[in-house]
């Protein structure tokens, strides 16, 4: 793919982002990127994120002719300059350009929400895939999927990815012959502009809560709400979870850029607002540990036309996957899925991460979930204790170094209502010390309530946990899912995965 200076003047001039160009006649960029490690010869770099000088020297050097940037730097004298007012704006609009607007070629489904995510997008893609004949690309927290050959689905680094890398992967999707695309949206997605400018077909609310606040991400809650409506502002279709805090403030965000008609609302219970119509219910059939399995009625008349009235068993457990369930019913839905394609779905859906169990044949049943805020591990927390009153709850846990510091006073919380025994360990401390991470945790533990012990060895405190269980005993490895790193000091270093760890303690515990 080729770039001319002439189509990117345009682009840029018609968003008001152009300072100065200082460049010649027919130049044209056959790359595009903002790693320096990535350059090839003629390559347009951008200069963004925590940037410093020597990276455009590197990028000059192994080949770069252009370079986008808030500013001039002596180390790109010599290339075409572009100099810009918001270079995150800049890089989303010329990556759309270079890779040709693969997103017009894609029915575009995506989610926001404090938890369930990761979850429903899962659930919608295991539906499409059965409508469309596997032709479903994925951008999501865990893996990226954009074909269905082995190499064409790999692991993510960020739950939604710098724009650049969104629309090259919206292009290989494409090229690859995928119709559909499903992906996650984050706040941060929107308070860093990698999505600026993109227009979904379906977006979908599905909940809030304090997560996200700190110096490095959202300064106020109210600045978390706001980023996170950005996505109802920005679709064709709105689908909102009516149980969630703050439901008429998304409601008319949607309302903002999105006819009524094409706002849609569910909820679990038959609540109720003023000159609002809740267009779905849903209800629970069965609700256990085994077994998951809900009833969908429609109210409205758009409801009706979408012909999903049914009931549906759901292939991973927890009442609060029932609401991520529904969301990926209708979101589906519009993108032509019938019931029928839904029922299998949603039955055969498996998520890496999610409610992982492992039975031993001693120490109980062992969970691997990707469960990281209050509201994730409240829900899965609750869910076992309802369902197993009289076994353990043993629980390991840390929290991610340098953002989401209020996750902490969470996790203490969290536990101090449904764990018996919690091993506080690491994941991901980045630039902290894990034991300070540790202690802030335990410090909004009950202690009367919860036998608390520390160890920061995540290997050692998974085995220790597994051991500390009996036949009844739920034992959670909570946080980091098939995360196979750990961030530490600003290197990922590799880790088994908590599911291999899980299963090796298992192992060597058959074989003692």
């Amino acid at each position: 793919m080729t770039l001319g200076i002439d189509e990117i003047k345009t682009i840029l001039t018609e968003h008001g982002l152009i300072q100065e160009i200082v460049s010649g006649e027919d130049v044209s960029f056959d790359e595009v990127t903002y790693d320096s490690r990535n350059v090839k010869p003629n390559t347009l770099f951008f200069c963004k994120g925590n940037f410093k000088p020597e990276y455009l020297a590197m990028a000059k050097e192994m080949g770069a002719t252009g370079y986008v940037a808030e500013q001039k730097y002596d180390e790109g004298n010599g290339l075409t300059q572009i100099i810009v007012n918001n270079v995150q704006k800049a890089m989303s609009l010329v990556g759309a350009a270079f890779y040709c607007y693969p997103q017009n070629d894609l029915f575009v489904i995506a989610y926001t929400g404090t938890k369930g995510k990761t979850t429903s997008s899962y659930f919608a893609k295991s539906i499409l895939d059965n409508a469309n004949n596997n032709k479903t690309a994925l951008i999501s927290t865990i893996d990226t999927v954009v074909g269905n050959e082995p190499s064409q689905r790999f692991k993510s680094h960020l739950t939604t990815p710098e724009s650049l890398d969104i629309f090259n992967y919206m292009r290989q999707a494409v090229d690859n012959g995928m119709t559909s695309l499903v992906m996650e949206v984050s706040s941060q997605a929107y308070k860093k502009l990698r999505v600026y400018g993109l227009h979904f077909d379906v977006g979908i609310f599905l909940n809030i809560s304090p997560d996200h606040i700190g110096p490095n991400e959202h300064p106020t809650f109210a600045d978390y709400l706001h980023c996170k409506e950005q996505l109802m502002v920005n679709s064709t279709h709105c689908i909102i979870d009516a149980d969630t805090d703050y439901m008429l403030d998304v409601y008319e965000a949607a309302k903002a850029t999105t006819d009524p008609d094409k706002i849609y609302l569910f909820s679990r219970d038959k609540k109720e607002f003023k000159d609002v119509q809740i267009d779905f219910n849903f209800s629970s059939i069965s609700d256990t540990i085994d077994s998951n399995e809900i009833r969908v009625v429609a109210n409205s008349q758009k409801a009706k036309k979408m012909n999903v009235e049914d009931d549906y068993k759901i292939g991973v457990v927890g009442d609060y996957n029932e609401a991520n369930a529904m969301s990926a019913i209708i979101a589906s839905a519009l993108d032509n899925a019938s019931a029928d394609d839904a029922k299998k779905g949603l039955k055969d859906v498996f998520v890496p991460g999610r409610m992982e169990s492992y039975k031993s044949k001693h120490n109980g049943t062992i969970y691997v979930d990707y469960a990281h805020n209050y509201a994730s591990m409240h829900a899965l927390l609750g869910f076992l204790k309802s369902n197993n009153p009289d076994g353990k709850v043993i629980v390991v846990v840390g929290s991610p170094g340098n953002k989401g510091l209020d996750r902490r006073e969470g996790f203490g919380k969290a536990l101090t209502e449904s764990a018996d025994i919690a091993f506080l360990t690491s994941d991901d401390p980045a630039f902290e010390d894990p034991k300070d991470i540790i202690n802030e945790i335990d410090s909004y533990i009950n202690h009367d309530k919860v036998d608390v012990h520390i160890e920061l060895d995540r290997k050692m405190a998974i085995k220790k946990a597994i051991h500390a269980g009996d036949n009844n005993a739920m034992i959670v490895v909570a946080g980091k899912g098939r995360d196979p790193y750990q961030k530490i000091n600003g290197v990922d270093t590799p880790y088994e995965t908590d599911p291999v760890v899980v299963q090796n303690v298992l192992r060597g515990i058959d074989n003692e």
